[in-house]
């Protein structure tokens, strides 16, 4: 039974890509309401998100998601502590979508505005679904974001490692269109890879056995294409034997990388602290079984937050604006949405590395 009583409360609005979300959670770790509307099928015909058409969605839909996330969690505004909302980074239009209306409501209300970093939502996640304490190892995989960090606190966190080319996800989304298998590519590809034999190809294990911890995927992505040039035209079978080969290949890097992480780790911080995955590339099972079976050899309790809180999602922003709240670091209305927002400002570049939120 949900206390009625635990405060903050706080409402977060999430409309950094392609999902407009709204949602009210408690300091008690309650989710009273999570509505989540997802713009597949605004972007399908396109083969990706197109960020005009993501930003006229959010425009359209956003103040009828609030009314609903206000309505399920059953309170009104005059209940809330404070407004959160994604103030980077992401799609610009869409940021500036959702900060505005959270400003809207905080400026209507006279309540604390909270602007929250979309790579922190997920960061935190873990500490709303298993209340697990800092600090902690994160693998942090998502469309736009593949990076290692330590987790200190609020706000503070360390770069282990991050990507030197592109993000696991749009690693999976791409190699999806390649093998013919539709939009959005990483769902797709993890449901042919099911019925594949991981074996028949033989793909790169990019960075595996170098030292440190970032990651590549470019090379993968590339030795995908021209096994799909040897094959074509493509069976079924073969696109359900690459897209195999693909997932172990991702899976055996993002372990490699993960190790090294541990170990650094460890030498700060000591043994036994939590390993999490978050970002929705953590929701492909593959890829979670073969990190949880990492921590396990290492000692670690492993989390991952459920699916449906690994994807973008407003609950998460809303415990950042607990999490947020708690010290005091409240944002004023003239908070400018950032396009790119790194959890380590301070962290030094990759080398070879594009520039990366």
């Amino acid at each position: 039974m949900i206390d009625r009583t635990p405060k903050p409360i706080v409402l977060g609005i999430e409309s950094s890509c392609d999902e407009t979300a709204a949602a009210v959670v408690d300091g008690s770790r309650n989710i009273r309401s999570n509505v989540v509307f997802s713009q597949l099928d605004e972007h399908r015909p396109f083969g990706g998100v197109v960020p005009e058409v993501a930003a006229r969605a959010h425009v359209q839909y956003l103040d009828g998601i609030v009314a609903r996330a206000m309505r399920e969690a059953d309170l009104s505004y005059a209940d809330l502590d404070a407004i959160a909302a994604t103030g980077g980074p992401g799609l610009i239009g869409g940021v500036l979508v959702g900060t505005t209306m959270a400003k809207s409501i905080a400026l209507a209300m006279n309540l604390p505005f909270i602007a929250v970093n979309h790579l922190e939502g997920h960061a935190l996640t873990a500490r709303l679904t298993d209340g697990i304490g800092f600090p902690f190892l994160l693998l942090l995989v998502s469309g736009g974001h593949c990076q290692l960090l330590s987790v200190e606190g609020v706000g503070q966190y360390q770069r282990l490692g991050t990507t030197i080319d592109d993000a696991v996800g749009e690693a999976f989304d791409k190699t999806a269109k390649l093998l013919g298998l539709g939009y959005p590519g990483g769902p797709a590809l993890e449901k042919a890879a099911m019925e594949g034999d991981p074996s028949r190809f033989t793909l790169p294990r990019p960075m595996v056995g170098r030292p440190g911890c970032d990651f590549s995927f470019s090379g993968l992505k590339t030795a995908v294409r021209h096994k799909v040039a040897s094959v074509e035209p493509m069976s079924p079978t073969d696109v359900a034997d690459l897209a195999a080969a693909f997932q172990n290949a991702v899976a055996g890097s993002l372990t490699n990388r993960c190790a090294n992480a541990i170990t650094l780790f460890e030498g700060a911080h000591g043994a036994g602290r939590p390993f999490v995955a978050a970002g929705g590339v953590a929701a492909n099972q593959t890829l979670r079984a073969a990190l949880g079976k990492l921590a396990e050899s290492r000692g670690m309790p492993f989390v991952v937050p459920p699916p449906a809180l690994c994807t973008d999602n407003a609950a998460m922003i809303a415990w950042a604006g607990v999490e947020r709240f708690r010290i005091g670091a409240i944002d004023g209305l003239d908070f400018a949405p950032r396009p790119r927002w790194p959890l380590d400002p301070a962290a030094p570049k990759a080398v070879g590395a594009r520039a990366k939120a």
